[in-house]
């Protein structure tokens, strides 16, 4: 099977590692200081204890060189995808199966008959005019929740500090061979992957706990524990989460829990750095879009007012447009 990863970093990079080191040919598309380093050692993951996997990998800047594949790995950040379609759409054959591991609303979320009113809608904030999904339909799509926590010290090094766990699944929300091959794969690669029948409502709620931490984390510098522990703060993401718990609802992607219960088993991980914080203080830029922007363009599609998730989403975007 032909497997490259685009997107060689925290969780691309360690994905790719994990198939490489269960003897599955992988390839990556990178540049820079990335290519460099994949080219000069190979994949690279160092655990929680200190304990470095290494793994061999073909690395080039151009993807035409590398042809259509059977799996792409996509792990490229959300806003960073309209730029890299020009390396991801000579990876694309009439075979190839790309697994989407990324954060918040895909492009594909409507595409594949789901969302009751919002069926087949095109959603501006994540794909402006329809260009990823002309380039990569929903039926080359398999949607990918990640739960991992990982992080890129350096380029083409990945430390990873805790979870194996994918969730995969057809946009159409059948249960496919080829969705049961790649889990198959990625479990055999000692990743804890699951197959859902219900992909779309698995995104939604991971999104409903991403949606105020992350980018809160990213306004104030804080840990997601000095959050969770300032009351006005927490009441906030409260009230915004019950916004998007009322959207999903509307486009079945119910959810039973009350935001409280949510921040509880948020409470649990300690005083962990969300990812977009871990950008911020890169000087990256953030998943605004798929994460919070979405959650606003489909709310006032199905008619529920977003005004907390509106504040969020415009103080964080002035934020990042004029930080140092």
């Amino acid at each position: 099977m032909r497997i490259c990863v685009l997107g060689a970093g925290a969780i691309g990079g360690y994905i790719g590692t994990r198939l490489a080191a269960s003897g599955a040919e992988t390839s990556a598309v990178a540049r820079g200081a990335t290519l460099d380093a994949l080219r000069a050692h190979g994949w690279r993951v160092d655990d929680a204890e200190g304990v470095r996997t290494t793994a061999p990998v073909r690395a080039t800047d151009d993807a035409a060189s590398l042809g259509p594949q059977d799996l792409v790995v996509l792990a490229v950040k959300a806003q960073s995808l309209g730029a890299a379609l020009p390396s991801l759409t000579p990876l694309v054959g009439p075979g190839t199966t790309v697994l989407t591991a990324m954060n918040g609303v895909p492009w594909w979320f409507f595409q594949g008959g789901f969302g009751g009113p919002c069926a087949g809608r095109t959603l501006e904030s994540v794909d402006p005019g329809g260009r990823i999904a002309a380039a990569v339909p929903a039926e080359r799509v398999l949607g990918c929740v990640v739960h991992m926590s990982s992080s890129a010290p350096e380029p083409g090094l990945v430390h990873h500090f805790r979870g194996t766990g994918l969730i995969v699944g057809e946009p159409d929300n059948t249960e496919s061979a080829r969705v049961r091959e790649v889990a198959g794969l990625l479990r055999a690669a000692g990743l804890d992957a699951t197959v859902s029948t219900e992909i779309q409502k698995d995104i939604w709620y991971k999104l409903w706990g991403n949606l105020t931490i992350n980018p809160v984390a990213a306004l104030t510098g804080a840990t997601g524990d000095r959050i969770l522990a300032d009351g006005l703060v927490r009441e906030f993401c409260h009230s915004a989460m019950a916004e998007a718990q009322e959207i999903g609802a509307r486009i079945g992607c119910p959810i039973a829990e009350s935001p409280a219960d949510r921040s509880e088993v948020t409470r649990k991980l300690g005083a962990f750095t969300p990812s977009m914080l871990q950008d911020a203080r890169a000087g990256r830029p953030l998943e605004l879009d798929a994460l919070v922007g979405a959650v606003r363009e489909i709310g006032a599609a199905v008619g529920v007012a977003t005004p907390q998730v509106d504040t969020l989403l415009g103080l964080t975007r002035l934020a990042a447009a004029t930080r140092p």
